[in-house]
């Protein structure tokens, strides 16, 4: 059998973007990244980070997202101590979202960035065990 890629751990999300503005201002005030320096790109964008991750917000007309907020759609999913203070942050932002309780009885509100790109925020478990 093959050896699997020797992955070290994620390093960055990258997010397409019509209006990097929006885009950077959303992840910057709504999430919290800090702007990193970047290399001089023929396009518009920022490297932002959080927490041991970045998101690359890159200029380029994304896939028509956006529509109703799906949580089966991909997303990026981010982990939280407690929902009330993000329901209220997302409140005072005008944000839309939809909260649930998975099968799982894991708490999580979804919701879009400015280009429709879904986002997740739970209240999530220790990572569970391998499977045999």
């Amino acid at each position: 059998m093959s050896k699997a890629l020797p992955l070290r751990g994620l390093h960055h999300v990258a997010v397409t973007t019509g209006d990097p503005d929006a885009s950077i201002a959303f992840y910057r005030d709504v999430l919290g990244f800090a702007p990193l320096q970047r290399p001089n790109f023929d396009f518009r964008g920022a490297w932002l980070f959080k927490d041991g991750l970045q998101i690359h917000i890159i200029e380029h007309q994304p896939a028509d997202g956006g529509g109703e907020i799906d949580p089966r759609a991909d997303h990026l999913a981010f982990a939280v101590d407690d929902l009330d203070v993000v329901e209220g942050c997302l409140a005072e932002h005008g944000i839309a979202f939809h909260k649930q309780v998975n099968a799982g009885g894991i708490p999580q509100i979804f919701f879009h960035d400015p280009d429709g790109h879904h986002i997740e925020i739970g209240i999530y478990p220790p990572t569970p065990p391998l499977l045999e």
